[in-house]
């Protein structure tokens, strides 16, 4: 058994997760998540601790109990707390400002850039440098936050660009005379 999926997933109060035929479903104060199942894999629920378990002992239903367990396990955090990340530009002129469900970047183009930010996923901007997602799915919050940094990645000369706040940008030397 995968080692990740023999640790149980404990599901916190205020937390309802329900599995019927092949889905599992999390509801919570932020939101509702579902997954579909693997047929190599069971769900059980046991008080207010859930286990994964490959219902055979192929390597394919090994592989997916640690993978369905990390899904779900995020899912219950998603849903009771949600899921931030934050980007941050670097460059002389490079803003950002958020409208409603858009982000309007200005990164040095002759034109600016307006991301359409999907459901469940919001965008603030604290200061014109900074951007903020947060979303209860860590799979769409991640996923918008590298199609934001996409826009402009960081170069490696400068360091100029779109960057994850933790991100660290290794600079290379200029050529010498």
């Amino acid at each position: 058994m995968s080692r990740v999926a023999k640790n149980p997933i404990t599901v916190p109060a205020g937390i309802e997760v329900t599995v019927v035929a092949g889905k599992i479903s999390v509801k919570g104060p932020k939101g509702t998540l579902n997954q579909a199942l693997n047929s190599d894999v069971t769900v059980e629920r046991q008080g207010d601790v859930l286990l994964c378990k490959a219902t055979n002992d192929s390597q394919q239903a090994n592989a997916q109990s640690g993978t369905i367990r990390a899904l779900v396990a995020n899912m219950i955090v998603g849903v009771g707390q949600g899921f931030e990340r934050k980007l941050t530009l670097v460059g002389v002129g490079y803003r950002a400002q958020a409208t409603g469900d858009s982000l309007n970047l200005t990164l040095g183009y002759s034109h600016p850039v307006v991301h359409k930010m999907p459901a469940g996923v919001k965008v603030a901007t604290p200061t014109q440098t900074e951007i903020v997602l947060t979303g209860s799915d860590k799979q769409q919050v991640g996923q918008v936050a590298a199609e934001i940094r996409a826009y402009r990645q960081p170069e490696p000369y400068k360091g100029k660009g779109v960057r994850y706040s933790d991100e660290v940008v290794l600079l290379k030397e200029t050529k010498k005379k």
